[in-house]
């Protein structure tokens, strides 16, 4: 994941509070750092008060000097940034690519995963609690908690917002992993939107299972089917949690409202399950671990060859595919490539032929006949290999 910030600006010649803050946060966020400076425009009292921060940090920093296009100029422009006493700089051209796959190699070994490793008994189903700010995330995993009867322990999760807590409950295991808000652009800055939505991929990066919470009263808004449409870009399950349901229960037209605004806002994904629940009366908790094993169930499910291709060949049939560039689109054969979400390869003719309204009539027809209805399906189409067009 790349984060890219703001600029730092020089204010006479110092940082404001607000940059040093946003710096820092940069810093905090961070596995590793690259640092840019410009090499035309030389050396600032900026860069100098940067690197004083940077020295202070145990992660792994990048002292890059930017616009240096040939190596012809790199002794001339670096000369300068010397000064600053670190132990490498890594020329560079942004628009001409110079030193681009020399940084590369630099940063390779640095990219092993960084995550807060943790041993996890085996099959241990990891659920986020996402959501806006005061939804009520929290409540409900302490509802939950609080109705199970083994917490195995707390864990600091891979950033300072994030909590995990396994639980045990029968013969399962569960890692329930509480968010901070994503807040909405305009009730805070860029910068810290930016950070914001970043705890949240990561979380979501960690998941088998968002469960996206909302709140009754506010209903669903533009924000939480962003967050929704985080989950689906990482290609997670979904379960979508309307919270504080007591609030509206005895309103019974503002409740087929929201239902109705949910229904729509989930219309391209209407496999996410949706909960009504409370964590301030434990309404429909209980209907929330049945519901997590079905989801997980399926989302992990493997499938025999043969039974695919079955599959694909009754629902060509039922439904023939259409001619393209003069010939008939055929399908040969499919595989399922993996699990989490369920992916398969679907072998073709000539797979950029093949129309979004068909490959969505497939996908159907594959949630329909292997009865996965409560997570998200993936086709990939393939060109035959070894074939001459």
């Amino acid at each position: 994941v790349l984060v890219d910030t703001g600029g730092i600006d020089d204010e006479d010649d110092t940082i404001t509070n607000h940059i040093r803050n946003q710096a820092l946060l940069a810093i905090e966020e961070a596995d590793v750092i690259f640092f840019l400076m410009d090499g035309r425009e030389g050396l600032t009292p900026s860069d100098h008060e940067i690197v004083d921060i940077l020295r202070r940090t145990e992660k792994k920093v990048f002292f890059i000097v930017n616009k240096i296009d040939s190596p012809e100029i790199e002794d001339t422009l670096l000369t300068p940034f010397w000064e600053l006493g670190v132990e490498k700089l890594w020329p560079l051209s942004g628009d001409h690519g110079y030193g681009y796959a020399t940084l590369m190699d630099g940063l390779v070994p640095f990219l092993e995963k960084s995550d807060l490793e943790i041993d996890l008994p085996e099959n241990t189903m990891r659920i986020a609690f996402l959501g806006r700010p005061n939804v009520g995330k929290s409540s409900l995993v302490n509802a939950i908690i609080g109705q199970e009867r083994m917490v195995v322990s707390n864990i600091a999760g891979t950033t300072r917002d994030s909590v995990d807590t396994l639980v045990s409950r029968d013969q399962y295991n569960y890692l329930l992993i509480d968010t901070a808000g994503i807040r909405r652009r305009g009730k805070t800055t860029d910068k810290l939107e930016k950070f914001s939505v970043l705890k949240a991929l990561k979380a979501i990066g960690r998941c088998d299972i968002a469960l996206v919470v909302l709140d009754a009263e506010e209903g669903i808004t533009e924000q939480d089917t962003k967050v929704i449409s985080y989950t689906q870009d990482q290609g997670r399950a979904l379960i979508v949690l309307i919270n504080k349901w007591d609030l509206i229960k005895e309103d019974k037209k503002r409740q087929e409202q929201l239902l109705l605004e949910v229904e729509l806002a989930l219309k391209f994904i209407p496999f996410a399950p949706v909960l009504k629940v409370s964590a301030l009366t434990g309404t429909g908790i209980k209907r929330l671990f049945p519901e997590i094993g079905k989801v997980y169930r399926q989302f992990h499910q493997r499938f025999p060859t043969a039974a695919l291709n079955r599959l694909l060949a009754e629902a060509v049939a039922r439904h023939e595919p259409p001619y393209y560039h003069g010939r008939r689109l055929k399908f040969y054969y499919t595989a399922q490539l993996g699990t989490a979400p369920p992916l398969f390869a679907v072998v073709a003719n000539d797979p950029k032929g093949i129309h979004f309204s068909y490959q969505r009539y497939l996908t159907n027809c594959f949630r329909d006949g292997l009865g996965l209805d409560r997570v998200p399906v993936r086709l990939l189409f393939r060109e035959r290999s070894g074939r001459k067009k």
